[in-house]
């Protein structure tokens, strides 16, 4: 008896992050918050100094397993009840192909999602054009966004691992706290 009890009180935070994660999902459904993620596994740091945007021979790609990666985040969003969210995407490859590979919908590229790794100074004005965007847009489906590390650091403080996503209320603000993290599935 006592083994169980200690089992139980091993699992209870298990439980917790269960119930919180519940919360956070049913709060992307019903529009109170979004999912913002980091693009799938895409080898490599930054771009090739012959990058340029449109061509995707020119930037770091999704790998086999980053194009899985996105498959598997569109059935966990259908398996969450989210079958039509609206999909918005930095311009750059690797998002657009995570964004299109989750097959949930069309995809819509948005500028501030863009990487600023290249361009570090301008990271605080692209994030506070993320904030006024997002914060413009009517309510109504679920929305997913998908970004770039850098991005996603200088907005919430939070590293995210390739394929992760933050459900985030809205309106959105700086230094976003996440309802919860959603780790690659």
């Amino acid at each position: 008896m006592t083994r169980l009890w200690l089992l139980a009180l091993a699992l209870l935070p298990l439980f917790s992050v269960a119930a919180d994660n519940a919360d956070a999902w049913q709060a992307l459904r019903e529009g109170r918050a979004l999912i913002l993620m980091r693009h799938a596994t895409a080898p490599g740091t930054g771009d090739p100094a012959n990058f340029r945007l449109g061509q995707c021979a020119t930037q770091r790609n999704l790998n086999a397993q980053g194009r899985a990666e996105a498959r598997r985040w569109g059935e966990l969003l259908a398996r969450q009840g989210i079958e039509q969210p609206r999909l918005l995407s930095s311009r750059w490859c690797r998002a657009l192909d995570t964004a299109s590979n989750m097959q949930r919908g069309p995809v819509q590229p948005l500028a501030a999602l863009d990487s600023f790794f290249g361009q570090p100074t301008d990271g605080a004005e692209q994030t506070a054009e993320l904030i006024r965007s997002i914060n413009q847009l009517p309510a109504g489906a679920p929305l997913v966004l998908v970004s770039h590390q850098v991005n996603i650091t200088a907005l919430t403080g939070i590293f995210p691992a390739s394929g992760e996503g933050l459900i985030l209320a809205l309106p959105l603000r700086p230094r976003a706290e996440p309802l919860a993290r959603i780790p690659a599935p």
